[in-house]
């Protein structure tokens, strides 16, 4: 995995009218932590964050005065409407150490036409390098028939990443089409009958 250079700032005020008058300079407030150091408040450069974060599990760089060190995003809010980052938490990581990551599971192929795919898990928790953290974990579906399963121990995990997801989990399964509604009961039954003809008048 190739790292995401960001310029970092170190920041004094804390608080969320600081954190407001970051937001409208398009920066983002950070606080970086792990390996037994005080968290580091910082600022970051929100259009770079946004596009760095669009890469699950980023190696970020940050650098700047005072600040050179790498980092994994292990939190981030964003505004529930506009969807911008509102603040980002960060994992101080070295090189060689191992870390507890979520990768997303990509199913490649079809399943038999019989029946329906069904994914139940979509990431799956791994061990892995904190420099060379796989994309994704792929799981091979062709040709899956009404019945077939797959569980997370099931998987072919990428070079360098182990399991610590439970091996049982269920990740992907094929499931019978369920038969198609009759036609609405051929309309009552033709309303039960011909209408009875009007009564004779005496």
């Amino acid at each position: 995995m190739s790292e995401v250079r960001i310029a970092a700032e170190q920041r004094t005020e804390f608080g969320k009218g600081a954190a407001r008058k970051i937001r409208r300079a398009d920066k983002v407030p950070a606080v970086l932590y792990g390996h037994g150091i005080d968290p580091k408040h910082l600022t970051l450069p929100g259009h770079e964050v946004l596009l760095a974060l669009r890469t699950p599990n980023v190696l970020i760089r940050l650098q700047g005065e005072g600040v050179d060190e790498l980092a994994l995003p292990k939190g981030v809010q964003r505004d529930p409407i506009k969807g911008f980052v509102e603040h980002v938490d960060l994992l101080l990581v070295k090189r060689g150490e191992k870390v507890t990551v979520e990768l997303p599971v990509i199913a490649v192929g079809d399943v038999n036409p019989d029946g329906l795919f069904d994914q139940q898990l979509m990431s799956i928790a791994v061990e892995a390098e904190a420099t060379h953290i796989p994309t994704g974990v792929e799981v091979d579906v062709e040709g899956l028939e009404v019945g077939a399963s797959i569980t997370a121990g099931q998987l072919d995990l990428p070079e360098g990443a182990t399991l610590i997801a439970d091996p049982d989990t269920l990740v992907v399964q094929v499931i019978a089409k369920q038969a198609e509604a009759p036609a609405e009961e051929a309309e009552g039954e033709e309303a039960e009958g011909e209408p009875a003809e009007a009564s004779a008048a005496e």
